[in-house]
């Protein structure tokens, strides 16, 4: 699939026991990458090909339009380097996970409603935000001394950024410019 030209905001990872699934904020909402998921619910040794195989029994045998519903948008792979990936919207997953017979599923269905209910908690109170980062990188096992550095970084880089906003930068190449300088 193509990557939409549009609005990219956040990419993180969240956690469902103990498997990362990586989320972007795609116009202003959180869209999770479909493999990830896949390999969530069905354990499966490639879930690569797992989600292939469904795409392709959803598009062929059921007509169905939650594939093309997916986006390509880029996402963090483990090598640290960023690849288009199959990703849908909160009401696309649910309709997958629909399509995936796993015991899992349910659970699943549960974590993703209380991922929403915490970003829009969030929303109303942006610091549990950065309680949720912290919490984050000290599980990935990061030390506290660069989580701090990381977090007044993040910070810095915010009012800079507002700052040059409002001075009158508004497309991708004012901040590559100013970001150079």
């Amino acid at each position: 699939m193509k990557e939409k030209k549009s609005r990219l905001v956040d990419a993180s990872k969240a956690l469902f026991k103990g498997k990362e699934v990586r989320r972007i904020i795609y116009n202003n909402e959180w869209w999770f990458s479909v493999v990830d998921i896949c390999d969530v619910l069905t354990g499966s040794p490639d879930p690569g090909a797992y989600w292939r195989k469904l795409k392709q029994r959803l598009l062929e045998d059921e007509g169905s339009q939650i594939v093309t519903n997916c986006h390509g948008l880029k996402l963090e792979a483990s090598d640290g380097k960023y690849y288009t990936t199959d990703c849908a919207d909160v009401e696309g997953i649910f309709r997958i996970i629909q399509s995936i017979p796993s015991p899992k599923a349910e659970p699943f269905k549960r974590w993703l409603a209380k991922v929403g209910f915490e970003r829009l908690q969030e929303m109303e109170n942006p610091e549990l935000g950065a309680k949720r980062t912290r919490m984050f990188y000290k599980l990935k096992g990061y030390p506290e001394d660069w989580i701090e550095k990381r977090m007044r970084g993040i910070a810095i880089r915010e009012e800079l950024t507002d700052e040059w906003q409002k001075r009158g930068a508004d497309e991708k190449k004012d901040y590559e410019m100013l970001t150079a300088i």
